[in-house]
């Protein structure tokens, strides 16, 4: 079996070697509310805290029910 190619890691440079562009950034400016910036600025921790609390509220809601049948058959 013959002996694989190393592939080139080392960027190409010189006069014929591939210019490269800039890399271009876009902003938008969002006038937000005072909850609205809040909300935003803290989305990544509360969304995960509040799916959580309304699972646990969904499963608790269930087996105070569940108890409640079992309790009155």
């Amino acid at each position: 079996m013959a002996k694989q190619k190393k592939k080139r890691t080392k960027k190409y440079t010189g006069a014929d070697a591939a210019t490269t562009r800039p890399s271009i950034t876009r902003v938008q400016a969002v006038s937000r509310s005072r909850l609205g910036q809040w909300w935003h600025d803290r989305k990544r921790i509360l969304k995960p805290i509040i799916i959580t609390a309304v699972v646990v509220a969904v499963i608790v809601w269930l087996i105070v029910e569940l108890v409640r049948i079992i309790a009155n058959a």
